[in-house]
């Protein structure tokens, strides 16, 4: 590995971003960082969600961002299959001086999980700075380091910065629904030579901080669950409703999710997610630090898993979990429902099947009225992640000590799943890090008034900016 800049000269460039991430009032913004926060902006508030939204807008913007910069036409690579025009994505390339070595890729997604105004307390599609935090959909999920990839092609081009690899950004639609048209496995299977690379970066792991907003620690992906979705239905004669009947299609699901509801599936681990917790334990302390410790020395410890498990992000790390996400169910206010339905989205542990965990939502059930049936799978069940070698976690420990001192860099396996689930099978080894550090409570991604602390956003700018040019000139 080559030594790419001075740590001296590297620090001296992060100490302002440092300074103000730290500051009680942020001062006015850097040129740079006004510059980020506006391609930031243009992406929050372009809709891209999948019902009345446009990736393949989102991606023209940025396209239009990147050629403004100095891009050429032939370094730009807008994308869309037939029968999905919004859904469209891009690829750009800065190339680099080493023909002989294998590029680097960027890789986000653009589109959002559904956002319904009426629900929120603000626009979801207005980027809003407010008490410390950005606030709007996609302004975590993934948009925050969609912008970071952007801005850092755009600073490298106006830097005059020459990279020994090529660096590819690949911005794809379809990764937040599994039913999709998904722009990442259409790049893969359809435009191989388009992002072939040696590895790549995308979002699945960032920081973990103390309810007072104390960085705990820096995450890198070590492997993710599998999504998998489950319809429960129920259908039936129905009636009128002024004939009443116990056997009706709305009582038999909302039994079967019930019983759903109460069960955990067993505790297990992996390598890297049993280190996890044996690390993570003694930084979070107390009775939830003393638990995940005990839980990972012991994963039938039930009094030590029943702690872990009131934390909705450790829960979803130490076992398989299934929860009701929609209802459908009902045809008309005054007659008893024909059909009732349900889905189960699953998130599958390594070394369970999706046959495993299906016999046991209809075993759960306990009822032949229930029909419980697998729904398509969104990719094919990862056999193993890419391993972290030291090329890999050097970079990312350098950086972190930088911006983090004392912070200590945790390998995890996390509980949802990247569109990495279709390069890495395609020979494209891709690690989650994104250097952004989010609250205990989740910050809203998915769901209402989705948020990141705006030095959080800010900070990791930085650091993935800085953690690229260590990457663009290695052997």
């Amino acid at each position: 590995m080559r030594k790419l800049i001075s740590t001296a000269a590297l620090a001296a460039a992060l100490m302002p971003a440092m300074a103000w991430a730290q500051a009680v009032g942020a001062p006015a913004l850097r040129p740079d960082q006004a510059a980020f926060r506006a391609i930031y902006k243009e992406l929050v508030e372009t809709n891209t969600e999948l019902s009345d939204g446009s990736c393949t807008l989102a991606a023209e913007r940025m396209a239009t961002r990147l050629r403004a910069a100095g891009y050429s036409d032939a370094d730009l690579h807008p994308y869309a299959a037939p029968g999905h025009p919004k859904e469209g994505g891009l690829v750009a390339v800065l190339k680099g001086t080493d023909p002989k070595a294998r590029p680097m890729l960027l890789l986000g997604h653009i589109d959002v999980v559904e956002a319904k105004r009426e629900d929120w307390v603000r626009d979801p599609f207005t980027l809003i700075e407010e008490n410390g935090y950005f606030y709007g959909r996609g302004t975590a999920d993934m948009k925050a380091q969609d912008a970071v990839w952007v801005d850092t092609m755009i600073r490298f081009k106006q830097d005059g910065f020459h990279p020994r690899r090529d660096i590819k950004l690949a911005l794809t639609c379809g990764e937040e629904t599994a039913s999709a048209f998904n722009g990442a496995h259409y790049l893969a299977t359809q435009e191989r030579d388009l992002i072939d690379a040696a590895f790549a970066l995308t979002e699945g792991a960032g920081g973990r901080l103390d309810a007072s907003g104390k960085p705990i620690a820096l995450n890198v992906e070590a492997g993710q669950k599998f999504p998998q979705d489950f319809r429960l239905e129920v259908t039936n004669p129905g009636g009128h409703s002024s004939r009443p009947t116990k056997d009706n299609a709305i009582y038999h699901l909302a039994g079967g999710l019930i019983r759903i509801s109460q069960y955990d599936f067993p505790v297990e681990f992996t390598d890297s997610s049993r280190a996890y917790f044996e690390k993570m334990g003694p930084l979070v302390g107390g009775e939830m630090g003393g638990a995940m410790s005990a839980v990972a020395k012991d994963g039938a410890d039930a009094k030590a898993a029943a702690v872990v498990e009131t934390d909705p992000g450790y829960n979803g790390m130490i076992h398989t979990t299934c929860v009701a996400t929609m209802l459908d169910a009902g045809h008309a206010t005054n007659a008893l429902p024909q059909r009732a339905r349900a889905n189960i989205n699953c998130r599958i542990f390594p070394g369970t099947t999706v046959e495993q965990v299906r016999d046991k939502l209809e075993a759960l059930v306990a009822d032949p009225e229930i029909k419980v049936t697998t729904l398509g799978a969104r990719s094919e069940v990862s056999k193993a992640p890419p391993p972290l070698t030291p090329q890999i976690m050097k970079p990312i420990e350098a950086m972190a000590g930088k911006l983090w001192p004392g912070v200590p860099v945790i390998p995890v396996l996390t509980a949802g799943a990247t569109d990495g689930a279709f390069l890495t099978p395609a020979g494209i080894p891709t690690y989650g890090v994104s250097g952004m550090f989010g609250d205990p409570d989740g910050g809203g991604v998915h769901g209402l008034n989705e948020r990141i602390r705006v030095t959080s956003l800010y900070n990791g700018r930085d650091f993935l900016y800085g953690l690229v040019r260590i990457y663009a000139m290695e052997d």
